[in-house]
């Protein structure tokens, strides 16, 4: 199973005890998920249609939950995937949920939820998990980060992003074909918006995922860091060694100072060797900078000698 299905399987089981939950939980699948149908004047029919069990078993049981209504449930098997639908056809039972939604044809509402069914922290977060239960999704995690809800049109992509805002969380909206779609990309954001759907066994999940990447970038980062300090001081020795040589073929060490003979020679023979390690050796010992000064000096003394040999070659 996909990480998104872990998440909608953990969603489904999730049950909101506030009757006003259960309402706007069930009011965003319907939306999103659903249809209202006019069978005669001014009588309506339910249907919600879905290839994902997890919605289907969601909506069954909130209706039953919510209002005590046993909803007909088809299944209709396919090569690739079972269709499941969700079916309330008596008049009086589908007006009830319509009302108690504010979802009747032809009522004024602000939004495609109407503001007062979420206007509740709670209600706001069984809201998400309708909605993200219905048309959302979660990439793996192994991959990127990933979250998204898709809607048929941007009133319901407007909504949803306020109500993630609620959370001080920034979604954005982005159109996609004929539908839009609310998403969020940064990896903190979506634990948590996982925490406030009320998926905590998958918040665990992701964030040992999260933890472990950041590990793995941590070490990538030390290990650059350590391979262009390496090179660099490599690429410096074998600077360092050319001067030396060079001075030692035009003039020999004994026309150096004793200290830079000493360094001169100890980088010959150990070019491998740090600063602070050729400083250990030198008797008495030198420190970083010290052995940096001197080195810097040979370098001074080597780019005279090969001006100098320049101008005799003129």
């Amino acid at each position: 199973m996909s990480f998104s299905g872990e998440v909608k399987e953990e969603l489904s089981r999730q049950i909101p005890e506030a009757r006003h939950c259960q309402i706007a939980e069930q009011a965003a699948i319907l939306e999103l998920c659903g249809q209202i149908r006019e069978e005669s004047q001014g009588q309506y029919s339910i249907k919600l249609q879905t290839e994902n069990v997890y919605v289907a078993r969601k909506y069954f049981t909130l209706l039953r939950k919510t209002f005590n209504i046993e909803a007909e449930l088809a299944v209709r098997q396919n090569q690739r995937e079972n269709t499941y639908t969700i079916s309330v056809n008596d008049p009086e039972q589908v007006r009830r949920i319509l009302q108690v939604s504010r979802l009747m044809p032809g009522e004024a509402k602000d939004t495609f939820i109407h503001s007062a069914l979420v206007q509740r922290r709670c209600c706001k977060r069984a809201f998400l998990r309708g909605a993200f239960l219905s048309s959302g999704s979660i990439s793996d995690p192994n991959k990127f980060y990933h979250f998204e809800v898709v809607c048929p049109s941007l009133e319901k992509a407007e909504q949803i992003r306020e109500v993630i805002g609620c959370f001080e969380m920034e979604a954005r909206i982005v159109s996609r074909k004929n539908h839009f779609v609310v998403y969020v990309k940064e990896g903190a954001q979506i634990v948590e918006l996982l925490g406030i759907m009320g998926a905590n066994v998958s918040v665990m999940n992701l964030e040992n995922v999260r933890i472990l990447k950041e590990m793995r970038g941590s070490v990538n980062r030390k290990v650059n860091c350590e391979t262009a300090n390496i090179n660099k001081t490599v690429n410096a020795a074998v600077k360092q060694m050319e001067d030396i040589r060079f001075i030692q073929e035009k003039i020999g060490f004994s026309a150096l100072p004793e200290g830079l003979e000493q360094i001169a020679k100890l980088r010959l023979e150990f070019p491998e060797a740090t600063l602070a390690e050729l400083g250990a050796m030198l008797s008495p010992a030198v420190g970083k900078s010290g052995v940096n000064h001197r080195l810097r000096k040979l370098k001074s003394i080597a780019e005279e000698l090969k001006r100098e040999q320049g101008g005799e070659l003129l």
